[in-house]
């Protein structure tokens, strides 16, 4: 297998737009925990709200992208885009309830097993993450457990969340990945409608066939939906998955731990969530794995394939 190229150097946009997502995934958990609907429901109208934001920009001045999707080699790439979909449905349809049956920090922090299985799929493809890498990953997992003050209760409503939460972990990892291949050559803006377009679809189907009730809610409900379409969705994963062509999908696995002690810190204060006292240490634990993983994945030989740089030079079209 021929050696890696060199990965474009960070800029100070993809800085800010890591920054600006981490920020803004936070508020993912307490708002699912604080709407008074299906948890499937709210990732269905999130989805389909952020298809309807970016669906009119990419369809105006990404035109000839999407029709490259469909035609001779570029039909790769555009499966790419409709896998990553299906993963998010996934993702979607097993994490999003499980701020419901168990606590926000325990749900949060389970789903922060995403970076291990991100590092198992990379080693699948026949990348060599560095042990120091591999080391990171696992001091930043435990921070993120001690700092969320994950408490695994024994109720079986509990323990239903916990696993749910695990499983939306591993196909986050899956959805990453998908992305990180898909974004090496489509731009920010078309590959997001279509990835948010196929989820939309997808959870559509399974809230129909499930009889999960999709309107009718209360306003409050409305608003934090709304929130979750603007903050998590627009800001959040649109903004990692701007990212995945200048870091590699196991950094950005891992900087979404951060998500973490940003959702606790919120859950207590709006919720009452109360942390336990070793969040502080927790996110000490984290802080020091993000900063080993991200200097430790700067070396060569985190790629085993060509990433050229897609035609969007900023989160949103010319």
């Amino acid at each position: 297998m021929s050696p890696p190229p060199h990965r474009p150097p960070l800029d100070p946009l993809t800085t800010g737009a890591v920054a600006l997502a981490v920020v803004a995934v936070s508020s993912s958990a307490p708002l699912i925990a604080f709407a008074a609907a299906p948890a499937l429901a709210v990732a269905f109208w999130r989805n389909l709200l952020a298809v309807a934001v970016l669906g009119p920009v990419s369809v105006t001045r990404r035109r000839v992208e999407f029709r490259r999707l469909t035609v001779g080699a570029g039909r790769r790439e555009g499966w790419y885009c409709v896998l990553s979909g299906v993963a998010l449905a996934a993702h979607f349809a097993t994490w999003m309830p499980s701020p419901q049956l168990t606590s926000v920090a325990a749900a949060t922090a389970l789903g922060a097993t995403q970076p291990v299985w991100q590092g198992l799929i990379a080693r699948g493809q026949g990348r060599r993450l560095p042990l120091v890498v591999w080391a990171g990953i696992g001091v930043a997992v435990v921070g993120a457990v001690v700092a969320t003050g994950a408490d695994f209760a024994v109720s079986g409503r509990a323990v239903a969340g916990d696993l749910l939460a695990v499983a939306g972990g591993m196909f986050a990892a899956v959805y990453t990945a998908f992305g990180e291949r898909a974004r090496a050559s489509i731009s920010t803006t078309t590959y997001t409608t279509i990835c948010y377009g196929v989820c939309a679809v997808i959870l559509l189907v399974v809230c129909l066939v499930g009889g999960v009730r999709l309107v009718g809610f209360d306003d409050r409900t409305w608003l934090a939906i709304l929130a979750l379409v603007a903050g998590a969705q627009l800001l959040g994963h649109s903004m990692f998955n701007y990212a995945l062509h200048r870091i590699s999908a196991t950094t950005v696995s891992v900087l979404v731990l951060l998500e973490a002690p940003g959702a606790a810190l919120i859950g207590w204060v709006w919720l009452g969530q109360l942390p336990r006292p070793l969040a502080l240490p927790g996110l000490a634990l984290l802080l020091a794995g993000v900063a080993v993983v991200v200097l430790g994945g700067a070396r060569p030989g985190r790629r085993a394939e060509p990433a050229p740089v897609p035609a969007d030079a900023s989160p949103l079209p010319d």
